[in-house]
């Protein structure tokens, strides 16, 4: 191994749902090369998962197999893999989501995780996953956020976000209903994810993150007409953000917030819920954003697409959002090992 190749970080590469794209991804963005210089990756995953993708994408590797990451020899042009030897893809139809296909998509990254917390690797990107699959295989967690949470121990607040041409999008609540969400948006919560988007933005190198704040009700409350949430909450808990050194504004209308932010005017716009977020920038860039699993001690992420069962087999599949998590897994975990921490603890 070269002196350029010691000072990378160590990133675990899970090819994800066995059912899904994630396979062919991996596959093609390993036969490349274009992230050698940005990585030391080490797939963590099943040989016949690799083979397979490599089938769909219609790439040779040369694999060579280790017991764990830390015997990984990088910078010879073989690929390193873990070979856990748990998942056998000929069992599961492709394209169709899989309870067995879920708990084994689970079980391989616990396996990432573990590595991950005994210091062998700096960083997780996996391929896309089927929420579902994993939760009807037994993993009964609404996603896979709150998987790692749990299996990290971890016990303050976190957040996924959602990171799209420089814009990093996050949110108050997550993956709950829209009434349950609803309840859940208070001064802390809003606190918290404001907080929390300024200090991931940091970690990747945006010296003042500026922060828009978006409204819960339209027209931002219409001055009340529509609510007062924006008056007596939303607005006063941005102000007490600003007045800490957060360069944040707010509340926005949510209907125009993003049309601001995507012409330059904010890093970063936090929504209240899911949706609110999410259908703009998946407007924006279905096949191109990355998700970052923002606040926990280990770096996660992974594309925003889904497992696109729709053309799964068919070697079409981009490779743009995968990338991207790589970069940003790099970034992040090169911050953290500088700081020496990750998690605001």
């Amino acid at each position: 191994m070269d002196i350029e190749q010691t000072t990378l970080p160590v990133i675990a590469l899970v090819p994800g749902d066995c059912t899904g794209i994630g396979p062919e991804q991996t596959a093609r963005i390993l036969a490349d090369g274009n992230l050698a210089s940005t990585a030391n990756l080490v797939v963590v995953g099943d040989a016949r998962v690799l083979e397979m993708g490599m089938s769909q994408a219609g790439v040779r590797l040369e694999i060579e197999r280790v017991a764990s990451p830390a015997e990984a020899s990088f910078g010879r042009g073989t690929v390193q893999l873990v070979d856990l030897g748990n998942t056998d893809p000929s069992l599961f139809p492709l394209g169709k989501s899989n309870a067995e296909s879920g708990r084994l998509t689970g079980e391989t990254l616990s396996r990432a995780i573990d590595f991950a917390k005994e210091g062998e690797v700096d960083a997780i990107t996996f391929a896309p996953l089927n929420k579902r699959a994993m939760f009807d295989g037994g993993w009964r967690f609404p996603d896979e956020h709150k998987m790692f949470a749990s299996l990290l121990g971890h016990k303050g607040y976190f957040s996924e976000m959602n990171v799209l041409d420089g814009q990093w999008m996050s949110r108050v609540t997550g993956h709950q209903s829209l009434r349950e969400a609803i309840g859940g948006i208070n001064p802390q919560s809003i606190t918290d994810a404001i907080e929390l988007a300024d200090r991931m933005m940091r970690k990747a190198g945006i010296a003042t993150p500026r922060i828009a704040v978006a409204a819960l009700n339209p027209h931002a409350g219409e001055g009340g007409l529509f609510g007062r949430d924006e008056i007596d909450m939303i607005r006063p808990t941005v102000e007490a953000a600003a007045k800490k050194g957060v360069a944040c504004s707010g509340p926005y209308p949510a209907d125009t917030v993003y049309v601001r932010a995507f012409a330059g005017e904010f890093d970063s716009v936090v929504a209240m819920y899911h949706d609110q977020g999410q259908i703009a920038t998946k407007l924006r860039g279905f096949n191109r954003g990355v998700t970052v699993t923002a606040g926990l001690e280990t770096v996660f992420t992974t594309p925003s697409h889904g497992t696109a069962f729709d053309i799964v087999g068919q070697g079409i599949a981009k490779t743009g959002a995968i990338e991207s998590a790589v970069r940003l897994a790099a970034q992040l975990a090169t911050t953290k090992i500088r700081e020496g921490s990750y998690a605001n603890h």
